[in-house]
């Protein structure tokens, strides 16, 4: 049995990423692409010495010691050689500084998600804490304490891995995660310092240096307005933990590798942010961090799942032909590179928003478009990860389900995409109440309707024709049920999935016009064109019958 079928490989992740390339070389001036490239080459090959490194060994997971031999609380947490190697690579590479940096103005949140989209599959999720530090900072600048942005700050955006600090997101309590109002952790003032008392469910990156925790003021009402936004340092100047303990790592589906505990609180030292109240308020200027992170990670892994189920299809032959010259393979993997290709593009337009939005440099169009899109692109690129992982491992056939090839790893970790930070539904609820506040769906149809004048094509026109009017098909649905609100409700994933879509598609044609054009690359038109067959049709199910089925009676 002399068969050995070749494993798939990866090369240097940026040069290899023809995405990547060519919406770079649109979206950012050449001076700027030339000063940030090296560091692109630099992760792109270290993406790629990475996936053979973690071929090469067995899996490891974080370690909880929670006593010493003497019998001493000790609470060590070991974190596995993926973890110990990205800590010092995201410090060097700017990963959350990029974000801040005014060097490149409202480019510089491109220039990070580049960073991050290259980074992300190689750090076995150390973005996570990145993408919370990012946020931290963000919320810290937004509240104006002058005091702890001065202390934090210069940590969590430091380029030296000495230096450098990640954050903790201490919100999720056994009540609740999205809504927290329910939230049973107490703070205290005791000798003139806040001192935090209760239990926090899931905190992720527990080895962080900081924290930002909600809690209740003691006599502060119920609900989520009595909540307050407090900074928590976690170790004190000795290395101990400041009365923290962990009860346990959590047990999960994907994201192994990332340390996530059930900690008690008792009488942790902690400082307000801001006031002693609305601190759910004040996490909101996070969110659209945290958000963008989760969708740029999500769209990565939709990258390398294909880039790995391409470079198989050369590698495999079934049939008497490789499978990449199979006409029913070619199509499997077209519908899903054409569906990525407007994630991506969906994503990174966010990505542009937020750089012009934290540099003042966004109109008030663009500020709701912040707004709006946000939990589009989080929501939809979330499902998609996971529909193309799963996908991905089932164009390996058998080998796909096997652990040694990474793909499994692949698909269980994007299931996180669409529960963190929001989950689908919650998301689409959001989407409707920024839609209210936008003044309704106008707001996205003209953005629209700029983006189509942008396309000179006659193929591509009617890409972005296609785009404008099935969106306009899903806001008719959507003010055929403003008059119901539990049929707004009920339609609100499929309304923002649509939206998503709609927009998505728009964003790819004006991108496939742009480099059909000035780029003499064809590859974006075939993508927008596929995708324009892939839109979904507005919902046009009655709230009736989801009663019915879901309660199971007449």
């Amino acid at each position: 049995m002399s068969f050995v079928q070749p494993a798939p490989q990866l090369g240097n992740q940026y040069r290899d990423d023809r995405v990547l390339h060519s919406y770079l070389r649109r979206a950012l001036a050449p001076a700027t692409l030339a000063a940030i490239e090296s560091d692109l080459l630099a992760l792109g090959s270290n993406a790629a010495d990475a996936w053979k490194s973690m071929r090469q060994r067995s899996a490891e997971e974080p370690v909880l010691t929670q006593w010493d031999v003497w019998g001493n609380r000790v609470d060590r947490v070991e974190l596995t050689r993926a973890w110990r190697t990205a800590q010092p690579l995201a410090a060097r590479y700017g990963l959350v500084a990029a974000g801040h940096d005014p060097t490149f103005g409202p480019a510089a949140r491109v220039h990070q998600f580049a960073l991050v989209y290259l980074f992300h599959c190689a750090s076995e999720f150390y973005t996570c804490p990145l993408a919370m530090s990012d946020g931290a900072a963000t919320a810290l600048k937004a509240s104006g304490n002058a005091q702890l942005i001065a202390r934090a700050l210069p940590h969590l955006l430091s380029h030296d891995p000495a230096q450098h600090w990640i954050s903790g997101q201490w919100m999720t309590e056994n009540s609740g995660g999205s809504d927290v109002s329910g939230s049973e952790t107490m703070a205290r003032l005791v000798d003139g310092e806040w001192r935090l008392y209760g239990r926090k469910w899931f905190t992720s990156a527990i080895n962080a240096q900081m924290a930002l925790a909600l809690a209740r003021p003691e006599g502060a009402p119920a609900g989520a307005d009595g909540l307050a936004l407090f900074y928590i340092e976690t170790h004190d100047a000795k290395g101990r933990w400041q009365n923290i303990t962990l009860d346990r790592l959590k047990d999960k589906l994907g994201t192994r590798e990332l340390p996530t505990a059930e900690v008690h609180l008792d009488g942790t030292p902690a400082q307000l942010v801001g006031e002693a109240q609305h601190g759910v308020r004040m996490i909101a200027p996070m969110l659209n961090v945290t958000r963008t992170w989760n969708a740029v990670c999500a769209v990565a892994t939709m990258r390398r799942a294909l880039a790995l189920a391409r470079d198989y299809a050369q590698r495999r032959h079934a049939f008497g032909r490789a499978l990449a010259e199979q006409p029913l393979h070619r199509t499997t993997l077209a519908n899903l590179q054409a569906q990525f290709e407007a994630a991506f593009h969906l994503t990174f337009y966010v990505a542009e928003l937020l750089g012009l939005a934290q540099t003042g440099a966004a109109s008030t169009t663009q500020q709701n478009l912040v707004r709006l899109l946000t939990p589009l692109a989080k929501l939809w690129t979330g499902k998609l990860a996971v529909a193309i992982a799963s996908e991905a491992c089932e164009c390996l056939g058998g080998a796909g389900y096997l652990e040694d090839t990474g793909m499994p790893q692949l698909l269980r970790d994007a299931q996180v995409y669409s529960i963190w930070e929001g989950t689908t539904n919650v998301l689409a609820l959001d989407f409707l109440r920024a839609l209210r506040a936008a003044g309704g769906a106008q707001t996205l149809l003209d953005a629209q309707g700029v983006l189509r004048a942008q396309v000179q094509s006659d193929d591509l026109a009617v890409c972005a024709k296609s785009a404008h009017a099935r969106a306009a098909q899903f806001a008719a649905r959507l003010q055929s049920l403003a008059g119901d609100g539990d049929a707004l409700e009920a339609n609100a994933r499929d309304l923002a999935l649509g939206f998503a879509q709609s927009i998505a598609l728009s964003l790819l044609a004006r991108h496939a016009d742009w480099a059909q054009r000035d780029d003499n690359d064809r590859h974006p038109a075939a993508a927008a064109r596929r995708f324009a067959e892939l839109l979904p049709q507005p919902p046009t199910h009655s709230y009736e019958d989801t009663c019915a089925l879901v309660t199971g009676r007449d």
